[in-house]
């Protein structure tokens, strides 16, 4: 019999405290969805705070679309909060599973006075037991614009990859270890090297992936 019950999912990927030698802070990375088999409306939120303030937030909203088993075509609206003054984009992108299960997004950006972006994300799980996982994972961002009010240069604007190792107390509920690198490129790093800002590193970071 044909099922076309309305379900939904929410994933905490990344709850997690960041060490770094300046002191540390808190970043979240989450998504989910709610909708039927082939049409959903997905949700992604991200960012960082710490000191007190929030140091960088977005949201996404989208309208996805099932094009094939395991992707989705999605299009929808990006909303940058922090640094500087909020932006809002138009977005559209593919995600879904690529060959030998890498987990993969990517998606592109217009914004107004024809400001370009895309980001393209990419994480993979390497069981080594049914509960404990390594979850390595890369983000790559791009921009066709430089935009000094928020630190951004035109070209590979920043580049980050994580390692985490997390063990499942129940499949809902993971606490983990790990350690992430962060990079800036070309214009983007020179503005932030101006302003006395990091311009890369290393973070240690411990923190929670659960799911409902």
């Amino acid at each position: 019999m044909p099922d076309n019950a309305v379900h939904s999912f929410v994933l905490f990927d990344q709850l997690e405290w960041q060490g770094v030698e300046t002191g540390g802070g808190l970043r979240w990375d989450t998504t989910g969805w709610v909708g039927r088999d082939r049409d959903r409306l997905w949700f992604r939120t991200e960012g960082r705070a710490g000191q007190g303030r929030l140091g960088d937030a977005e949201a996404h909203l989208f309208y996805g679309r099932a094009v094939a088993r395991w992707w989705d075509v999605v299009v929808g609206l990006r909303q940058d909060f922090r640094p500087g003054p909020a932006q809002s984009w138009l977005a559209v992108g593919v995600q879904g599973l690529a060959p030998y299960w890498f987990d993969v997004e990517a998606t592109a950006y217009l914004g107004a006075g024809g400001q370009t972006a895309a980001r393209l994300e990419a994480e993979y799980e390497l069981l080594f037991t049914n509960r404990l996982a390594l979850q390595p994972q890369v983000e790559v961002n791009l921009y066709g614009k430089s935009n000094a009010a928020r630190g951004i240069g035109a070209g590979v604007s920043s580049f980050d990859a994580g390692l985490r190792i997390r063990y499942e107390l129940r499949r809902e509920l993971a606490p983990y270890l790990g350690v992430t690198w962060h990079s800036r490129f070309g214009e983007t790093d020179r503005v932030a090297e101006a302003a006395g800002e990091s311009t890369g590193g290393r973070r240690f970071v411990a923190g929670l992936r659960l799911w409902f």
